[in-house]
């Protein structure tokens, strides 16, 4: 069932519509970080986790977020997109057993106002549904203002985890750790927090080229590079990170089963790099399948994914339809 806004904008006139897109690969970090300066070694190299001693917080929360949307409808060739976000952090304890202790969600509506008629931008503000705008070049073509709307819904998603995080981590017990599915370097709180990782499975951003970047790329499994500093760009918070490789490459892709770590840029950071990794590696069982990114995907992250979907609106979810037109037969 749509949401009241919907129903007041198409009575205003909005022509409806039912575009939903395919499922998010994930932000990119493409512009966040140009090159690394070493830190570990004098240049990456490639280091293995077989005997290394997995460490074992006694309480772990994962957090995780998802975004959600469809297109519900065009004034002229102007989109308005109905989007969701919603993010969660379930802890495992002693008993191993996730159980949820924070979440948030928000709805929103994407367009460009001015390019909608005056009629349409009084249902929504009548319904006092959360409005993000798009710009005026990106609102003038349909495709473009889709690619925009999408970025914005990233942003949602990524600020609504930031928040959760942050939150966390002023109640986080003095052996517990955040596990976060994504960048740390958004925040300076989390970027310092000496038990807060990030955990990237896209890699959008190459740091490294020549024989580091091979060596980064072709990691064997159960192996980790060096730990190195991400270069900053811009207000990116300083971070340690580097590159975990969860099961084998070859046969797959140069990807497959690649995460990169992020943690504080601190000394501790490097001592515990191996101890880190082995516990991540150890992370892995039981499979996230049926996920199609079960080689990166953590089960424990995958646990949380599971449980926002199972709590989302069902019409956001994407599902096969034909797009004959219906006839009155």
């Amino acid at each position: 069932m749509s949401p009241s806004w919907v129903d007041a904008i198409l009575a205003a006139g909005v022509v409806p519509a039912c575009y939903v897109p395919e499922a998010s690969v994930g932000r990119t970090d493409l512009e966040e970080f140009t090159g690394a300066d070493a830190v570990e070694d004098p240049e990456l190299r490639v280091h293995s986790l077989v005997g290394a001693r997995a460490l074992a917080p006694p309480g772990v929360g994962f957090l995780d977020g998802i975004e959600q949307w469809r297109v519900v409808g065009y004034a002229g060739v102007t989109p308005i997109v109905r989007a969701y976000v919603a993010a969660a952090i379930r802890l495992r304890g002693a008993d191993r057993r996730p159980r949820t202790i924070a979440e948030d969600a928000a709805e929103l509506a994407i367009t460009r106002l001015d390019r909608l008629p005056e009629a349409v931008r009084a249902a929504l503000a009548g319904t006092g549904v959360r409005v993000v705008e798009i710009s005026a070049d990106d609102a003038g073509q349909p495709a473009r203002a889709l690619t925009a709307a999408r970025v914005e819904v990233q942003k949602a998603r990524a600020a609504l985890k930031r928040r959760l995080a942050e939150r966390r981590l002023t109640a986080l017990g003095p052996d517990e750790w955040l596990v976060m599915d994504g960048v740390l370097s958004d925040s300076p709180t989390l970027s310092a927090h000496p038990r807060a990782l990030g955990v990237v499975k896209s890699h959008g951003a190459e740091y490294f080229a020549g024989a580091e970047l091979e060596r980064a790329l072709t990691l064997p499994a159960v192996h980790r590079t060096s730990v190195f500093r991400p270069t900053r760009r811009g207000a990116r918070r300083e971070i340690y990170s580097w590159y975990l490789r969860l099961w084998p490459w070859e046969g797959n892709d140069l990807l497959y089963g690649l995460l990169r770590v992020e943690a504080r840029a601190h000394p501790d950071t490097v001592a515990l790099a191996s101890r880190v990794s082995a516990w991540l590696l150890d992370e892995r069982a039981p499979l996230a399948t049926p996920d199609r990114r079960w080689d990166r995907l953590l089960y424990a992250i995958h646990d949380v994914e599971t449980y926002l979907r199972a709590r989302a609106p069902r019409d956001l979810i994407p599902h096969p339809a034909s797009r004959l037109p219906r006839t009155g037969s």
